[in-house]
């Protein structure tokens, strides 16, 4: 009897908790896409290819100009003279130290994703670049610049956008925890009716994708792994039971709460991460890595501007729509999950401090993790005669153990890589189902439980029926397809922000 009262009582705080517009239409969407995916998986899988290739086509040029002008507004935001403005009360201290800070935030924002293309990405351009001669000296250089490219400034400028966005007017302005914020300063108190619940549930939806994107190739990785090591079965079987093993731990962690759970898992995962990119920088070619990380770097730059315009018009092609359009639309289907959860997390840190440690210092990150990583397997396939290219584009997820199979100590790096792909499918699972959990109660920072577990088992749920209806191909669909609407709030929060930014500093 104590614990069906129990359970009433926590059905009753949910019912009490949860903001029902919101909840009700983002729920009611992921139910019939499990539904849809999950009974009709064929005709998902024709869906979701029609779909990926009509976005493509019709709006590739408009995702390639949108996350070039929000670059474009957050290096403004870098020298504008708004820097000192608070996140809170003027002598406010932050909530968490910067250590604990910048690995949630890295381990929210890029996840499972580095990881899985660390090593693939790099070698799938130098075998298939886009302009230069396959296998050449100069495909060495663009595999090198473009994985720079998706990996670098531009995902977290969208981040930074949207979390400094939410996080101003929620510390300054008690406004709710939410994306409907991002629109007050255009549409003021209206975003507390249909327009408020129809964005924040399209957000949730968008957050939901783009997280179930990344669980599944979480889930892809892991079964290569353990297919490398305990010779399990690759399959979308093994795939899917990964998926509900780790789900259940998630939601675990979800339930714990920000300052325990996410928080120290975050911790667990930078060290691990730290220690296994020390290691590889060290057996591997760590001249070349070096050499790789600066020319790299210089020549990113250099054609940061170019690249970030250019538009892919060849008839024959479709490099573009499979690498960097959708990367666009993967960063910014992330971007409520990722801003949201950056702005609970940064109470208390100036705009100057928000925007250029968000900016820069994951993106550092990314650029060394893919010198040292992808470096390598670009001189094993390049001077030092291995065959790495060859798996990694029959199989991406075995890239990183197809690579470590090259180095010393193989077996048990290769469970320590195992090991980090579970933590980074946890924190990613955990980080973007308390997000889900905040926006559909309303923008509560501390959500009912039972909204948490749901939303942690759509997550997964919705990766399992997305592998079921076309592998990658499909997560990529919904990836760009969730990023459409959302780009539209991303524009509207640039000319929101730099227009609180000019209040608050008069005030």
């Amino acid at each position: 009897m104590q614990i069906i009262r129990q359970f009433w009582q926590s059905l009753r705080e949910w019912r009490a908790g949860i903001s029902p517009p919101v909840f009700f239409s983002a729920a009611a969407f992921n139910l019939a896409l499990i539904a849809y995916a999950g009974l009709w998986t064929e005709s998902a899988g024709r869906t979701f290819s029609s779909l990926l290739q009509f976005i493509t086509e019709t709006f590739g040029w408009y995702y390639v100009l949108t996350t070039a002008g929000i670059l474009a507004f957050v290096f403004w935001l870098l020298i504008s003279p708004y820097g000192k403005l608070r996140l809170g009360k003027p002598d406010e201290m932050p909530e968490f130290n910067r250590l604990a800070w910048l690995a949630m935030l890295f381990a929210a924002g890029m996840g499972m994703g580095l990881v899985f293309w660390g090593v693939a990405e790099p070698l799938h351009h130098y075998q298939m670049p886009p302009t230069a001669e396959p296998r050449s000296p100069a495909a060495v250089t663009e595999a090198m610049r473009f994985s720079f490219f998706h990996w670098g400034l531009h995902p977290w400028s969208v981040y930074v956008v949207f979390g400094l966005g939410i996080a101003l007017l929620h510390f300054r302005k008690d406004l709710p925890l939410a994306p409907r914020t991002l629109l007050y300063p255009v549409f003021g108190k209206r975003i507390y009716g249909w327009l408020g619940h129809a964005t924040d549930a399209f957000c949730t939806v968008g957050t939901l994708l783009g997280v179930a994107t990344s669980l599944g190739l979480g889930a892809m990785q892991i079964n290569a792994g353990l297919t490398r090591l305990a010779d399990v079965n690759y399959s979308v079987a093994v795939q899917i039971w990964i998926i509900c093993l780790i789900t259940a731990v998630a939601t675990i962690s979800t339930v714990s709460g920000v300052s325990r759970g996410i928080r120290y898992l975050s911790l667990m995962n930078c060290v691990v991460m730290g220690l296994f990119l020390i290691f590889v920088f060290v057996v591997g070619p760590t001249g070349y890595q070096t050499a790789t990380f600066f020319s790299a770097i210089l020549d990113y730059v250099q054609h940061l501007l170019p690249a970030s315009v250019w538009l892919d018009l060849r008839p024959d092609s479709d490099w573009q729509a499979q690498w960097t359009l959708f990367y666009w639309g993967w960063w910014i289907s992330w971007s409520p999950f990722v801003g949201i959860f950056v702005a609970r997390i940064s109470r208390g840190r100036t705009v100057r401090e928000f925007v250029s440690c968000v900016l820069l210092i994951p993106a550092t990150i990314n650029f060394l993790w893919f010198s040292v990583f992808g470096g390598t397997a670009l001189y094993i396939e390049s001077q030092g005669g291995g065959d790495l290219a060859g798996p990694v584009l029959e199989n991406a997820a075995m890239s990183l153990h197809v690579l470590l199979e090259h180095l010393p100590w193989t077996s048990l790096m290769q469970w320590i890589g195992l090991v980090l792909a579970v933590i980074f499918f946890i924190t990613s699972s955990d980080s973007g189902s308390f997000v889900d959990d905040m926006v559909t109660s309303g923008g509560n920072p501390n959500p009912p439980v039972a909204n948490r577990v749901f939303w942690g088992i759509s997550e997964g749920a919705a990766a399992a029926v997305l592998l079921l209806a076309g592998g990658l191909q499909a997560l990529q669909a919904v990836s760009i397809s969730a990023g459409l609407p959302q780009s539209v709030l991303l524009l509207l929060a640039c000319y929101g922000l730099a227009k609180t930014l000019r209040a608050e500093s008069l005030s």
